[in-house]
């Protein structure tokens, strides 16, 4: 039986993190967000900046990333191709929500 433990940050804004706060609260080395940020999947919150922030925000899909490589072995440019595909998903299940809150309750369960 394997047990995975994981660290929860209650935030009720979005934080600023540091490269290094960053790469420590979601697990990525500085070669593998780097990778995820030239693929475009992850972005620094002022690309043009020599010492990049990260939103917290942005913590949940490089912990994604981080699984999705441990668990799958994928590199960095598969990751960019799920990742980019899981987000899309999110995406559309949010929009379908909605929709779905805005329908009277009697067609709800179509």
């Amino acid at each position: 039986m394997r047990v995975e433990l994981t660290e929860v940050h209650w935030t009720d804004a979005p934080q600023e993190l540091s490269l290094h706060e960053f790469m420590q609260r979601s697990g990525l080395s500085e070669s593998e967000l780097r990778q995820l940020v030239e693929a475009g999947v992850l972005a620094p919150l002022d690309p043009e900046t020599p010492a990049w922030t990260f939103g917290s925000d942005c913590l949940p899909l490089a912990r994604t990333a981080v699984r999705l490589h441990r668990d799958l072995d994928l590199d960095a440019s598969g990751l960019a191709v799920v990742l980019t595909l899981i987000e899309r998903i999110r995406e559309l299940e949010a929009r379908l929500r909605d929709l779905d809150a805005r329908l009277p309750h009697e067609f709800a369960s179509f």
